[in-house]
């Protein structure tokens, strides 16, 4: 399976991405600087976290009119999975990609710790190797994770079920005080419509080996990999 990270001045998650992704594909990711014009011919392309742009305006703002996106976009309509993480997730809601906008924790503080998320549908590439309802543990690391959209939005991510993960506690329990940041009805990662770009907040690269404390994250990448290839 062919992969791609797009890189952005101000990323830190970027090599996380890419060690991962060879990790579990055994291919070497291409590392898409942000003003290339062209995007390789690839089965996966992954906007990773971190800092794009120094988050001056707001997270993923400036990251979001960068050249590649155009590209990005272009391959997201023709079908192409595209996985945003933390500030890519941020970065995909400022391009219209998905809808709705990460604002600043609830709490106002930086958010750095493992979090229990509940899978909420399984039939998508990105969560097929899970289980619906599943527990899985992933880390987080953002001050700006709070999902907001209006109730229209809410109410239409939840009708055509794109709401692909809940903060939960370990039993499985949907609740403010699982709720690290404030989001909206517990929402950790949304789907498009055509359910082929995943945006979440928490870090599955960062769960891939028994050495980082968890493997739920190389379950998602498997499944990816099952699924593409």
């Amino acid at each position: 399976m062919k992969s791609a990270v797009i890189v952005f001045p101000g990323s830190n998650c970027d090599r996380d991405m890419q060690v991962a992704l060879r990790h579990v594909t055994g291919v070497e990711p291409a590392m898409v600087w942000h003003r290339d014009t062209e995007m390789p011919e690839v089965d996966l392309i992954a906007i990773p976290g971190g800092f794009s742009f120094g988050d001056y305006l707001r997270s993923g703002a400036i990251a979001a009119k960068s050249q590649i996106m155009r590209e990005v976009a272009l391959k997201a309509e023709k079908g192409v999975p595209i996985l945003g993480v933390c500030n890519g997730f941020q970065v995909l809601t400022e391009t219209g990609l998905l809808p709705g906008a990460l604002m600043r924790n609830s709490n106002l503080k930086y958010i750095c710790r493992d979090v229990c998320i509940q899978v909420a549908k399984t039939d998508t590439p990105f969560t097929m190797a899970y289980e619906e309802g599943q527990v899985i543990r992933i880390p987080v690391a953002h001050h700006d994770g709070n999902y907001f959209a209006d109730n229209k939005t809410l109410d239409c991510l939840e009708d055509e079920n794109r709401i692909a993960f809940r903060y939960c506690d370990e039993s499985g329990t949907v609740s403010n005080a699982a709720n690290p940041n404030g989001s909206q009805r517990h929402i950790a990662g949304i789907l498009n419509a055509k359910r082929n770009v995943l945006g979440m907040m928490p870090h599955p690269e960062r769960s891939i080996d028994e050495a980082l404390g968890s493997t739920d994250g190389r379950t998602m990448l498997d499944g990816l990999v099952a699924a593409l290839v």
